[in-house]
């Protein structure tokens, strides 16, 4: 099982960024996904989770309106469009998910692309 995040960059404050998560080892098409954010030396923050077809997506409050998680089954590959990106969004960003069973779950997480907001 490996996730692997891409797309982080340095932007401008209002500027945009389009994160990419790159799914191997387990059926992509059948497990939700999840995005989070870290800041240094805090615990991960929940930004978004999107269900296995992709019909639906939940926001943190902190990103609705500026955020679009999208994935695209047929490649594995889950995005997270940012849009009218603010200084407070500077942080590591990294996509996750849950194998296993409600007794014995198995998370997974990428090891994150960094975003940096600044003028």
């Amino acid at each position: 099982v490996q996730l692997v995040e891409s797309g982080g960059g340095t932007v401008q404050p209002g500027g945009s960024l389009k994160l990419s998560c790159e799914a191997y080892g387990f059926p992509f098409s059948e497990i939700s996904m999840t995005w989070l954010r870290q800041f240094p030396g805090k615990a991960p923050d929940w930004v978004a989770n999107i269900d296995p077809e992709g019909d639906s997506v939940v926001y943190a409050d902190f990103v609705k309106g500026r955020f679009v998680a999208t994935r695209d089954n047929a490649k594995a590959i889950l995005y997270l469009q940012m849009h009218n990106l603010k200084p407070e969004d500077t942080a590591s960003y990294f996509c996750a998910m849950t194998l296993g069973t409600k007794d014995a779950p198995e998370d997974h997480r990428g090891r994150g692309t960094q975003v940096t907001v600044s003028s």
